[in-house]
């Protein structure tokens, strides 16, 4: 809660800032203007269950679809605020991930955990302009390099596949013996880079990379400790993702993956990432004709 406090005083600030600027350049409300646009990404993940146990590790076989929607608001030469909603999954698994000939990977191929999670994303965020526009939306530049950030809260459903090929909700089960189930309700901040090109007067297309800080450990279900005894897990299923999938292993050995022993790096939040295309189509701004008496 503390972290959510500092990064949304930092947001608070920022849009003060820009609120200041949008005054000081008395942009226009004749240049000011509305845009949709529909985006295409890839959706990659940062957690526990990727090659390596850094925030950076990754694998690009994970990669996954994400579509999204957005509406932008110009505001002033540099500035625009978006609203966003997007619907993406993002997926691990040990036995794909980690290199089992590697010493500080066998841990995680052992462990043998699997996991797909499809996030529903709504943010706001700030836009910032690398190169400015003071004319109309049609005198705007060809090509504009730009950054973003803001905030945003998703809704998540990590789940698993069994032995049977069944998939499983994840979250119900408790899998590391937790007194209550975590929230699949998160925030998260959005923030990034991208480029937009002009085609036409009323279309740009673009590329984007974008970061999602989260505040959760449990976007793969994988946190702390293993149960330091299986039958106080509930059911046969939380009995097989919380314990059995990795103990029933023929090459579990015996210095790690243990009842009681780690499971997951519980001090870093998990993270994920977008890159993809997007088509934005600019709604002219009408033009009010003088009134005369």
């Amino acid at each position: 809660m503390k972290q959510l406090f500092t990064h949304t005083l930092a947001l608070l600030l920022v849009l003060a800032l820009v609120a200041s600027e949008a005054s000081a350049q008395q942009f226009s409300k004749r240049k000011q203007y509305n845009s949709v646009g529909v985006t295409l990404n890839g959706m990659a993940y940062f957690g526990d269950i990727t090659p390596k146990p850094s925030i950076p590790s990754f694998r690009a076989g994970a990669t996954r679809p994400n579509i999204g929607l957005s509406i932008t608001r110009r505001f002033a030469p540099r500035i625009s605020g978006r609203a966003s909603l997007a619907y993406g999954r993002i997926t691990g698994d040990d036995a794909k991930a980690a290199d089992q000939s590697d010493p500080d990977a066998k841990f995680r191929y052992t462990r043998n955990m699997n996991f797909r999670n499809d996030i529903l994303e709504l943010a706001a965020t700030g836009v910032f302009d690398l190169i400015e526009n003071r004319n109309n939306y049609i005198k705007r530049p060809d090509f504009v390099p730009y950054v973003f950030a803001g905030v945003g809260v998703i809704h998540h459903n990590p789940k698993g596949e069994d032995a049977e090929g069944n998939i499983v909700n994840l979250q119900p089960l408790k899998t590391e013996g937790q007194a209550s189930t975590y929230s699949l309700t998160q925030f998260v901040i959005p923030f990034g880079a991208g480029a937009r090109y002009k085609l036409n007067k009323s279309f740009d297309v673009g590329i984007e990379l974008g970061f999602r800080k989260t505040f959760t450990d449990y976007l793969d279900d994988v946190s702390t400790n293993y149960v330091t005894d299986r039958n106080t897990l509930g059911s046969d299923a939380a009995k097989y993702f919380g314990f059995d999938i990795t103990n029933g292993r023929p090459d579990t050995y015996s210095e790690a993956n243990q009842a009681g022993g780690q499971r997951g790096k519980s001090n870093e939040k998990d993270w994920y990432s977008t890159l993809g295309i997007s088509v934005n189509y600019i709604l002219a701004p009408r033009v009010r004709n003088p009134k005369f008496r």
